[in-house]
């Protein structure tokens, strides 16, 4: 992908999901936007390309981030410039993690299931699943709230329980015709009943109602348990991307 218009369309999903799955803070410094949430979670912790005709000073870059008393750790999409991977490899960092941005239309076919409660904000019973299951480390808990009160608006906020256990969760964002689709759990009783498909159907059903017209997410390429049912789903992939990780010593 590398023509202008596909750009465009990278840095539109890209900027969608910066916003779907906010940082508490951020700074842009020389193309790049850099994203700081007390360490709770790589994506709202990360170095994130702008435009890919600037190249960065990569000490003065992670000088930034080692500021904020964090480690950087770069994410490069389509919009890195040319040759980052390679400079940053040649100072010590290792590539993790290579995800997928993919993306479905919606449409009024998915029904909303019944069992799936979708609330606008997070109940007491969702924060403890999503801090047990999530996992949520005790001293990122404070974080993780201050997170999912500042998601793009309307946010939907799936859950299922039973007996008063809970079984399965999700979040989707909408913003104008797309709904983002963050971190879809079954707690491991619950698994292989078709719950994740529920709770993210009963989501694209919320969405459309509300506007969006499609819907995205990220997901790690190695998900073997989630690919089949995003395929399923009409999810497509639009870009690649992966993290770069600082030596440790």
């Amino acid at each position: 992908m590398s023509s202008l218009k596909n750009l465009d369309e990278v840095r539109r999903l890209e900027r969608l999901a910066f916003r779907g799955w906010p940082a508490l803070e951020f700074q842009d410094i020389q193309g790049w936007h850099l994203r700081f949430s007390g360490g709770y979670t790589k994506r709202a912790n990360s170095i994130n390309a702008l435009d890919p005709t600037a190249s960065p000073d990569i000490e003065a870059v992670e000088a930034a981030v080692r500021e904020r008393g964090r480690p950087p750790v770069w994410r490069l999409t389509p919009l890195a410039p040319f040759g980052t991977a390679d400079r940053l490899k040649a100072r010590g960092y290792q590539p993790i993690e290579r995800s997928l941005l993919q993306r479905c239309p919606l449409h009024d076919g998915f029904r909303a299931a019944p069992a799936v409660e979708i609330a606008a904000s997070p109940t007491p019973a969702w924060l403890d699943a999503f801090a047990t299951y999530s996992p949520v480390k005790p001293e990122h808990r404070e974080t993780m709230q201050r997170m999912l009160q500042v998601i793009a608006q309307p946010a939907g906020f799936a859950f299922v329980q039973h007996e008063g256990r809970p079984m399965a969760m999700a979040i989707g964002a909408v913003e104008g015709d797309h709904m983002g689709l963050f971190d879809v759990l079954v707690m491991p009783e619950a698994r292989r009943q078709g719950l994740a498909r529920r709770v993210t159907e009963s989501l694209y059903a919320w969405a459309w109602e509300r506007g969006a017209r499609f819907a995205y997410l990220q997901v790690v390429a190695t998900n073997a348990a989630a690919m089949p049912l995003y395929a399923a789903q009409g999810f497509r992939t639009v870009y690649e991307y992966e993290y770069l990780i600082p030596p440790t010593s």
